[in-house]
């Protein structure tokens, strides 16, 4: 944070521009002002304002990202089939990036159809965005370039469904994207562009996982990647492994899931062109995967002292109703944060130091989590719309990043079933809703987080 602000200063530099331009946008289907509807006013998460999005209502979403530098917030807008670019300094919207097979229903017109739908995973590195698609590519945009020419490389990972979550190294010049929706699932480690001009980005391999971990036929997947630059490695979510414990049952159509999840570990420098498979977990190359306790995450962020929280869901393991916390390092105990569970997307925000989960599973209802990340204690949940499993953080105005869909009365299958996101947007359309925690931090620790970018995340 280049100015120190409190929560007053900075929501009169950008709310009340932001109040007029979605008063405007939206006209006639406001119902009331941004966030008076429906965020409670009680929380210290505090919601600012609602910025809207041109075009068709959002139906579906999927994953967001932050980059603080170019001070721009990036959301898979399945429903205008592109990426909405939000700017991070003045909380308004910029553009829609398009290009992307857009919202998927099931055969019966019932649900949206996840494995086919895109935009997908998001993650940037400078001038560099990568998306994963509903058609099994991976495309590359250039933010530099005008909506016309924007999508550089669209690049196929080798299968039919969609290319999901997704993390770089900190340079920019890796990446490892997750096909959750495959059976098996797999991963693709890309070199990408880095901070070069030119677009070159190419598989270098394909990761899996061995099947007597990730049997096939069974409709296990794996999920959000992160990268831990001190120990660099990628770190992905593996919702479901066999034989965690030893007996249990991985697979749904066959009764009640009693196994638990995992943690892949991949060192991409040992990674050979071609397939790469990983079997259980090694400790003499710290690679493989490992099996956790009392959790089936989808979500994974890295935190301070390279911890890892990741985002647990009783959707994938039942019995696993708690928020796991975890050393890269993969020694001592895990912690497991109590209170919170169902999470999709989780990040963590350097700016304030709390981890921010994408509960839309959560017991009573879908919440954004927080999380004091020094003490991996439950702060608050604050009450999201139903479908809001996003979630990004800009850590230099400490500003929270939660789409919210619009109504299902609105828009259907996928459409939010409370009318909790609705009261967040003044709006039938659904929105970005913004939230702000705000901190005192003295020049050292601006300075400091001003030299670091999220790529990490």
């Amino acid at each position: 944070m280049s100015a120190r602000l409190s929560r007053t200063s900075l929501a009169a530099i950008v709310v009340a521009p932001m109040l007029v331009g979605s008063l405007a946008m939206s006209g006639a289907a406001f119902a009331a002002g941004p966030c008076n509807g429906g965020a409670p006013t009680t929380t210290e998460t505090k919601c600012l304002t609602a910025v809207q999005i041109p075009g068709n209502p959002l139906r579906s979403f999927d994953i967001s990202w932050v980059n603080p530098h170019r001070g721009e917030y990036y959301l898979g807008d399945r429903s205008n089939k592109g990426i909405d670019v939000i700017d991070t300094n003045t909380l308004t919207f910029k553009r829609t990036i398009g290009g992307f097979v857009g919202v998927k229903l099931n055969a019966a017109g019932t649900a949206v159809d996840n494995n086919h739908s895109g935009p997908d995973g998001v993650v940037s590195h400078g001038r560099w965005l990568y998306a994963g698609d509903g058609d099994s590519t991976l495309k590359v945009i250039d933010l530099d370039a005008p909506n016309a020419s924007a999508i550089t490389q669209t690049l196929p990972t080798g299968g039919t469904t969609r290319v999901d979550e997704m993390a770089l190294t900190t340079d920019g010049e890796m990446l490892l994207t997750a096909n959750n929706a495959e059976d098996p699932p797999f991963g693709n480690l890309f070199a990408a562009n880095g901070d070069q001009n030119f677009s070159s980005v190419h598989m270098i391999s394909k990761i899996v996982i061995d099947p007597a971990i990730v049997p096939a036929d069974a409709g296990l997947s794996i999920e959000q990647p992160a990268w831990d630059p001190t120990t660099k490695r990628f770190y992905v979510s593996v919702p479901i492994i066999a034989n965690n414990p030893k007996g249990c049952n991985f697979d749904g159509t066959k009764g009640t899931i009693t196994c638990h999840g995992g943690l892949l570990v991949v060192d991409p420098t040992t990674v050979a062109p071609g397939t790469t498979v990983f079997g259980a977990f090694n400790p003499a190359t710290h690679t493989g995967v490992v099996k956790l306790d009392a959790c089936g995450p989808n979500g994974a962020t890295v935190g301070p002292h390279d911890n890892l929280l990741l985002g647990c869901t009783s959707a994938n393991s039942p019995s696993d109703t708690s928020t796991l916390v975890i050393n890269a390092m993969i020694k001592g105990n895990s912690i497991n944060v109590g209170g919170i569970v169902g999470s999709d997307e989780v990040w963590f925000n350097k700016g304030d130091r709390r981890y921010y989960t994408g509960s839309n599973r959560q017991s009573g209802g879908a919440v954004l989590g927080v999380i004091d990340a020094e003490a991996n204690l439950l702060i608050e949940t604050v009450p999201q719309g139903s479908g809001s499993h996003s979630v990004a953080a800009d850590s230099k105005h400490n500003l929270i990043f939660v789409p919210q869909v619009a109504p299902v009365a609105v828009v259907g299958a996928g459409g939010d079933t409370t009318t909790v996101g609705a009261g967040i947007c003044g709006s039938n359309s659904g929105c970005i809703a913004i939230y702000s925690h705000q901190v005192e931090r003295d020049r050292d620790d601006r300075d400091r987080d001003s030299d670091r970018d999220d790529h990490d995340h």
